[in-house]
């Protein structure tokens, strides 16, 4: 997941179910919302390109950015997650929510804003030595970590970056995958899937068409 700009330890938090109600309602644009597991789900989430990047190959993002109308639905997402794991490149990306003055901000813009410095960050770098607050820096071993997080609690863990996710897809770690297919064909870049071995057989559970020609698709793995 990544909404481009226009901290105290992490623990686990149960979903506030009543809390989104009373922010978002229950439209027909809401995001599904699933009952606590044993287990937490581990959800990848970007935006990508026709062809299947995340970035173009110096790393850009430009031709990402989301709408009004998308913007929204990303808040949703947010909500629904008890944490989100990110990679060092995407979570300095994202410190601009961090950061920004509110004043400057359309309303859906401060929604994301506050939701986001809400949300437990779990931060994967080599090279960062701190983070800032609700975030907390993991061991090198992401599938280590994120099996450990995936038996604490239930819920809903979100992933974000193709260097992060590769590891744990590789790992059969990620339950969902949503992807915001925008119509974009960069040629190269940054893929969201990573080379594999074997065949990622998935279920379509979710799709939808957003005014900016976005598509919506979620998978989910389908499991014996």
């Amino acid at each position: 997941m990544c909404t481009n700009p226009p901290s105290r330890p992490w623990s686990p938090r149960r979903r506030l179910v009543d809390l989104r109600s009373a922010a978002f309602g229950q439209d027909e644009g809401a995001v599904p919302v699933r009952e606590n597991s044993a287990l937490a789900e581990l959800v990848y989430s970007m935006t990508v390109s026709l062809d299947g990047f995340i970035a173009g190959p110096n790393g850009e993002i430009d031709w990402s950015a989301p709408d009004e109308e998308l913007h929204r639905f990303h808040n949703r997402r947010v909500a629904a997650l008890d944490a989100h794991l990110l990679g060092r490149r995407l979570y300095e990306t994202m410190t601009y929510w961090d950061t920004v003055e509110e004043a400057s901000l359309r309303d859906y813009e401060t929604e994301f804003a506050r939701l986001w410095k809400s949300l437990p960050k779990v931060v994967f770098s080599k090279t960062l030595t701190e983070v800032g607050a609700n975030a907390r820096l993991a061991g090198a071993d992401a599938v280590a970590e994120v099996e450990r997080l995936k038996g604490e609690t239930g819920g809903e863990i979100g992933v974000g970056g193709a260097g992060l996710a590769s590891a744990l897809i590789e790992r059969d770690l990620v339950d969902e995958f949503q992807l915001f297919v925008s119509p974009v064909v960069l040629g190269e870049g940054i893929p969201y899937f990573p080379p594999l071995a074997r065949r990622l057989d998935l279920e379509l559970v979710d799709t939808r068409a957003f005014g900016g020609r976005v598509v919506y698709l979620a998978y989910r793995r389908r499991r014996s």
